[in-house]
This record gives structure tokens, C-alpha cells and sequence, in this order.
């Protein structure tokens, strides 16, 4: 949150869904490791994913929306609600009374604070270079962590994002990935580095162009990487309109 957003929560809270937030998971890929975007808090020792509260009058996508654009920088990312988390467990006392303590000047009344919270999940698939992290008021780093080592985290956060990933590993099943995780134009070799990654195994190069071109989403240019030490590889890019076809009407065949 903001400190604007921060500031929407005085008067007791009166403005917000009572006992209810988002979180959201931003998938972010570089040198071929998946990382998600986390912040760390100035009230305590670990680590969180960006999230905030729902005003009454708010889309809870839209509060999604802005949770994403003030930590990227970025508009129109694919953005999806995955997981409702309500465990009985979510509500830490202690974390919250270091919260209300660091926040006291700001508000009138937070006590509302202490009550649990459900919270909505949703993930995010950004291309890595592109973004812009930042902090906020009440945070002070907001840095790319490796999916696979992540630092000791609030609340069930860490189950958050593993079950971001579950999902998203589902999803190569039906749907095409790519799109948002990968620099516009990339070689086949890239691309299978991502799916390599996400499903946490190795690919024979062979079956995965075979099976990537019977999608029919790649478009290949008349360009190649440059750079490189060995035989320089084609560039492609997706179709957009085949691209956007296949995450609505699914794909033949998965992984």
C-alpha cells in the first residue's frame, strides 16, 4: 500500500471490506530463474507479497490492479485470482501489534487491524526487464527473490506463492505461457528455458519445437540473436491474436 492508500483507512477502517485484502504474487523471469516480487516490511524481520485492503466502493480487481501498478510500474499485465486464503491461523498478534505500533501516528483507530484476514490471491506474469520496483511507505526494499529461496516470510505467504506456482504450472496444460514473462522477440531455445523452469524438469529439444510449433502462436522473423558465441538462432515473437485464441479456447495437447 501506498501511503495514500494508507491514509484511506483512518476513521476506524469505516471505507474498507471489513477482514478482507488481497495479495498478489508477481512472476517476474531472468537468466532463466523464475522470481517474484517481494517487500520487506519496516515493522518487522520478514518478508511479504504486495497487498492491500478493498475500499467498499472498489473493484477488488481494480485494488489488484493498483497493488501491481505502484510496485511494477506497469498497466495492462496479466493478472489473475487464484486462491482464497482463510485459514483460521492467518491472524499473527504479534505481527499486527508491531504493525499498529509503527502506524499509530498515522491513524485515528486501526484496532480493526487485529481481526483476521481473508485474503484474495492473485498472480501476475511480468516481463522482468521492464519493471521498476518500489517501495512504499510502509516498506523499506521491494526486491526480485528467487522462487526457489525465498527468505524467511509473514503469515502463509510462502504457501502463497508455492500454490501461485502449482497453478501456474497447471496452466501449461491448456494454455500458452510466455507472452508476459519474455522479451518480445526470443529463440526457441529461450522459450523452452521458461517451461523448463516453471516445470522444474528438462525437455527434449526436439519434441518441444515440434509440439511449441503445432500451437501455431510463434510467429519467426527475419532476424537472429546476435551475440552469442555459437551459430547465431532465430528470433521469434507471438502472434498476439493466436496468442490470446489459445488462453481462451486452450491448446491440444499439454506437458
Amino acid at each position: 500500500m501506498s501511503k495514500q492508500n494508507v491514509n484511506v483507512i483512518s476513521n476506524n477502517g469505516e471505507n474498507l471490506h471489513p477482514g478482507f485484502s488481497v495479495d498478489c504474487v508477481i512472476i517476474g523471469f531472468h537468466d532463466n530463474i523464475l522470481k517474484v516480487l517481494l517487500l520487506k516490511p519496516k515493522y518487522c524481520d520478514e518478508w511479504s507479497l504486495p497487498g492491500g485492503f478493498v475500499d467498499k466502493n472498489e473493484d477488488v480487481d481494480e485494488a489488484a490492479i493498483q497493488v501491481l501498478k505502484g510496485r511494477t510500474g506497469l498497466e495492462n499485465i496479466f493478472l489473475k485470482q487464484f486462491h482464497l486464503f482463510g485459514s483460521k491461523k492467518r491472524n499473527n498478534k504479534k505481527l499486527n501489534i508491531k504493525a499498529l505500533t509503527f502506524l499509530e501516528e498515522d491513524y485515528d483507530d486501526a484496532s480493526f487491524l487485529l481481526q483476521r484476514f481473508l485474503s484474495l490471491g492473485y498472480y501476475a506474469l511480468v516481463d522482468f526487464s521492464n519493471t521498476m520496483p518500489q517501495v512504499d511507505y510502509l516498506s523499506e526494499a521491494c526486491e526480485w527473490k528467487d522462487v526457489s529461496d525465498l527468505p524467511p516470510m509473514i503469515l502463509d505467504h510462502k504457501e502463497m506463492i508455492n500454490k501461485a506456482m502449482e497453478v501456474l504450472r497447471s496452466k501449461l496444460n491448456n494454455e500458452p505461457i510466455g507472452y508476459n514473462l519474455l522479451n518480445e522477440k526470443f529463440t526457441i531455445p529461450e522459450l523452452q528455458a521458461l517451461y523448463e523452469t516453471i516445470l522444474g524438469k528438462k525437455l527434449d529439444r526436439r519434441n518441444f519445437l515440434r509440439r511449441i510449433l503445432s500451437y501455431d502462436i510463434l510467429v519467426k522473423l527475419d532476424e537472429k540473436k546476435t551475440g552469442g558465441a555459437h551459430k547465431a538462432p532465430n528470433l521469434y515473437s507471438f502472434d498476439k491474436e493466436k496468442y490470446h485464441r489459445a488462453l481462451i479456447n486452450g491448446l491440444n495437447s499439454g506437458w
